[in-house]
């Protein structure tokens, strides 16, 4: 029977492994947001060594936190930035990267264990287990990848490169859209609604909207947001005049915090009124109450999130509404998912 069960599945057992997957997304959501918080405290680099065993658990007496914080004061970042930091201070940016770390190894069990027990019970199809090892996988790579990131800041540089933080957090967000992807698929199945036009304008929108949160990235990585802190304008125009102040050009989408900062709002208004044309569009369609509901979902996102953004900015990157904003920029990615899953 178990062999049956794996090579068909079952609907109850789809529905308890989309539940699973559901809830692993709540954790790699949870998971951005605790990184947002790490790179906006300064904290991602005050842990300097790699031990996917050993660094599960945070120094434990004096000796070992005075060893931790002796490794931190040979990077450059803390003559740099850090200079005058005591050790309890320290231990309030350490506290930050260990749970960022911590967590990370809490969703790879939260992954792994109901996936071997599902393979065990025979409730994988056949066609599900290559994708939830594909996850499993990328799951991997992702904690390589964030090692891979914070490398680059432990000899020369006193900062992550922004290059790797932006793909450290585009893997992260890969994940997480894959596995809602699965998840929907398993609770709902798809189905054409008459609407192809509204399906390819959707994808196109999710894109779009990807992309944009791939150049708020380079925004957080460069520090280009405590910069022309004014909207609609940067330094009273709409195209700052120093736009094109490295060469080769491609160097200010970036390196140059105007430019990147520029881009990230010009992306970010595109994907408004992107969003609100769908909307608009989707009116002319006869859509059943499930993708009408997430198309007025994905409008709300869209709205809260440039608000967010815009707040984020006119506060000179106030902690509390810049985290809200990197939430609101998956939450946008979620809603964008599901309505185009609905479609």
């Amino acid at each position: 029977m178990a062999l049956a069960a794996v090579r068909s599945g079952t609907h109850d057992g789809d529905r308890a492994i989309a539940v699973w997957l559901l809830f692993c997304c709540m954790m790699i959501f949870l998971m951005v947001v605790i990184g947002g918080v790490t790179r906006l405290t300064e904290s991602g680099l005050s842990i300097t060594e790699w031990q996917p065993i050993e660094g599960a658990l945070p120094p434990l007496n004096d000796a070992q936190w005075n060893a931790a914080f002796d490794a931190y004061r040979a990077i450059p970042q803390y003559a740099a930035i850090h200079a005058d930091m005591t050790l309890d201070q320290f231990k309030g940016i350490y506290f930050w990267e260990y749970l960022h770390r911590l967590w990370g190894r809490i969703i790879g069990a939260a992954f792994a264990l109901p996936f071997l027990y599902f393979l065990a019970r025979g409730q994988v199809s056949r066609a599900l287990a290559p994708k939830l090892a594909g996850l499993f996988v990328l799951g991997g790579l992702q904690g390589a990848l964030g090692w891979y990131m914070v490398e680059s800041g432990l000899e020369t540089r006193i900062e992550v490169s922004q290059y790797r933080l932006a793909a450290h957090l585009a893997m992260a967000v890969v994940i997480y859209l894959a596995m809602l992807w699965v998840a929907l698929d398993l609770l709902r199945s798809r189905s054409r609604h008459g609407a192809p036009g509204l399906k390819r304008a959707a994808g196109a929108v999710l894109i779009l909207v990807f992309t944009t949160l791939v150049a708020g990235a380079f925004v957080a990585g460069t520090r280009a947001g405590y910069l022309d802190n004014t909207f609609p304008l940067m330094e009273g125009v709409f195209v700052p005049p120093d736009y094109w102040h490295l060469t080769p050009f491609w160097r200010n989408w970036f390196e140059n915090l105007t430019s990147v900062q520029f881009d990230h709002r010009v992306l970010a208004e595109t994907s408004l009124v992107a969003v609100t044309a769908l909307w608009l569009a989707s009116f002319k369609a006869p859509l059943p109450a499930y993708p009408r509901n997430a198309l007025h979902a994905l409008m709300a996102a869209a709205w809260l999130q440039v608000a967010l953004g815009i707040a984020t900015l006119l506060s000179v990157v106030y902690l509390p509404v810049a985290v809200s904003h990197q939430a609101g920029a998956l939450l946008l990615l979620t809603a964008a998912l599901v309505a185009l899953h609905a479609l």
